[in-house]
């Protein structure tokens, strides 16, 4: 496992929330935690009402994809009629985890949502080959960038590299952190289980 034991530091998570002000909400919240083979600091709101739903209703983890992929095909808080669906179909939502949706004889109705939301991924680098390499991992997840350990010789090429990619950099500065090339936003073609399990690990790890 990679380590990135000084990004695990207040005061550098605290340097590249202000230098990014302009991208996080209020609200954010900040935790460092291992993911897809490196570690990164995630940048995150969370839903309070699913988080408190969650909590009364003493819901079962949600991070295995084939409940995900079940809870993708139902509407939010709608009624579905059990006969609607085929005999696979009425197999997973039986079997969905304990707090993700309500089923009788006659009708399913869904009430898992996303429990957070991810507003940023951060991972350190020595060099911004390896910060594209490792902030790469989570293309399908959710913004991303990286800080540098120490400002590119051939700082404008690196930036081009990166803004390719939509990989946001962020170089030392001072006894802070300075954003150099902002992050793309992050538009999802599509919304998918492994996406959502994603979210549903970490937040695993916050709650």
């Amino acid at each position: 496992m990679e380590t990135m034991m000084t990004l695990a530091s207040s005061v550098i998570g605290g340097s590249v929330q202000t230098a990014s002000a302009a991208l996080l909400g209020r609200d954010g919240q900040s935790v460092v935690a291992p993911a897809l083979g490196t570690e990164a600091l995630f940048f995150y709101r969370m839903d309070s009402a699913e988080d408190v739903r969650r909590r009364e209703v003493s819901a079962a983890r949600l991070d295995k994809l084939p409940p995900l992929e079940t809870l993708l095909t139902l509407p939010v808080g709608l009624p579905v009629p059990l006969a609607s669906l085929d005999q696979r179909e009425r197999r997973a939502v039986r079997a969905l985890p304990a707090g993700a949706a309500d089923c009788n004889r006659k009708v399913v109705t869904r009430w898992a949502v996303r429990p957070l939301q991810i507003d940023l991924a951060v991972v350190r680098a020595s060099g911004w080959r390896q910060g594209l390499k490792r902030a790469g991992r989570f293309a399908p997840f959710c913004r991303r960038a990286m800080l540098l350990d120490r400002r590119p010789v051939r700082l404008e090429e690196s930036l081009a590299e990166a803004d390719f990619y939509g990989i946001g950099v962020f170089v030392p500065s001072g006894d802070g952190v300075e954003m150099v090339l902002e992050s793309r936003t992050y538009r999802p073609q599509r919304h998918t289980a492994a996406a959502w399990a994603f979210v549903e690990e970490l937040y695993q790890r916050v709650r």
